[in-house]
């Protein structure tokens, strides 16, 4: 292929990406916007928040809870999975009716250590409630959270209501790297196409309003127990039972830094070769993909002359642009967006990271548990 032949394919998939897919780079979903009105009753809502070694962000995450200005029925179930850094003591110290703190089980085979302890959490709950919180105990929660989760649910149906969480973005590696995390995020799930009848469905897993009778219609958590990419996978089937709503929000808050770069390809690549379906022949197909989208058109603007160059320099135009309101979300600065093909090499190392992991038997590492094994 000329030089040519490749900016112009490497163009015409920035053009695709800019106008189509739902322009999922305008970050139009917001939780602040098209708010409908309040419920005339507010039906009971039990939050389920699995925690394993999480001593250092527990007390603030279930603290925002125990603090949510919900007019209705509302408790807080934390299952502690198998802590061994005192995470349960410090919650049962919070002194809140509200929370009960339950001791998990041994992990099941099968599972994976996060969705078994939800499923603790949601055989708890009972049948009283109309809704599950689900909700990781990392993130922090604005008061009015719940209730605008709740107006959203009632107002249009739902069987999901779910917010990507703002992440940590004020260490060096983060603010080079999580906006990115969300504009991929949303490249491959356009937060429009799930909103709209008949799209995809998805959901971020920081936080999930999920309708409980529609939960139990799908097979409740256990439809999705090895599921590394548990959240996405838990709205496409809750999407089968009625309408979702994905969006943005400054609500609720990731509490966990990410202080080095390591944290952060640990982050990415517990899941990233799990969303190839462990697939060799989607790993090349990605790596193909990703040097032509976001590599070849920095190296043509630098390095190929003429009609290549313009071509590669229009590329990498564009895709700066399109990265432009995720870092204005974030309040970073907008030199990011030339940055991003450096970054999106970043994530394809961390892809391939991965898949090696994998075929190594270390797959979706996460608090020392290799879970990818279980997915299979």
């Amino acid at each position: 292929m000329t030089a040519a032949a490749l900016g112009a394919l490497s163009l015409a998939i920035w053009l695709v990406l800019m106008l189509g897919r739902d322009m999922f780079w305008l970050a139009r979903e917001r939780d602040t916007r098209a708010m409908p009105p309040a419920p005339d009753v507010w039906p009971e809502v039990v939050a389920v928040v699995p925690a394993r070694d999480e001593a250092d962000v527990i007390a603030r995450s279930i603290g925002s809870l125990l603090a949510q200005d919900y007019p209705g029925p509302f408790r807080v179930i934390l299952v502690d999975d198998q802590s061994a850094d005192g995470t349960a003591a410090i919650a049962r110290n919070l002194g809140s009716g509200r929370l009960e703190v339950l001791t998990g089980e041994p992990l099941a085979r099968g599972w994976t250590g996060k969705l078994w302890a939800v499923s603790q959490g949601a055989a708890r709950a009972g049948k009283g409630p109309r809704y599950l919180w689900l909700t990781d105990a990392d993130i922090e929660h604005a008061p009015d959270t719940l209730r605008m989760l709740v107006t959203r649910g009632e107002a249009g149906g739902l069987s999901l209501v779910s917010l990507m969480a703002l992440l940590h973005c004020e260490t060096p590696p983060e603010r080079m790297l999580v906006p990115a995390f969300v504009f991929f995020f949303q490249m491959l799930y356009p937060f429009g196409q799930v909103n709209r009848a008949g799209g995809m469905g998805a959901a971020a897993g920081g936080c999930m309003l999920v309708r409980r009778d529609a939960l139990e219609r799908v097979g409740g958590i256990a439809a999705i127990r090895g599921a590394l990419i548990d959240d996405c996978t838990l709205g496409a089937l809750l999407k089968q039972q009625g309408p979702v709503w994905l969006g943005l929000t400054r609500r609720s808050r990731s509490i966990r830094p990410y202080r080095g770069f390591a944290p952060v390809a640990a982050m990415i690549s517990r899941s990233a070769y799990a969303q190839l379906r462990y697939s060799p022949v989607l790993l090349g197909g990605t790596v193909l993909g990703m040097a032509l989208v976001y590599l070849a058109p920095p190296a043509l603007a630098l390095f190929a002359n003429g009609l290549a160059r313009w071509l590669g320099l229009a590329a990498w135009a564009i895709m700066a642009t399109t990265f432009q309101p995720m870092l204005s979300f974030y309040r970073r600065s907008p030199l990011w967006g030339i940055a991003l093909p450096g970054i999106a090499a970043f994530y394809l190392g961390c892809t391939m990271l991965s898949a090696w992991q994998h075929f190594r038997g270390r797959g979706g590492m996460w608090k020392g548990r290799a879970q990818a094994a279980a997915g299979l």
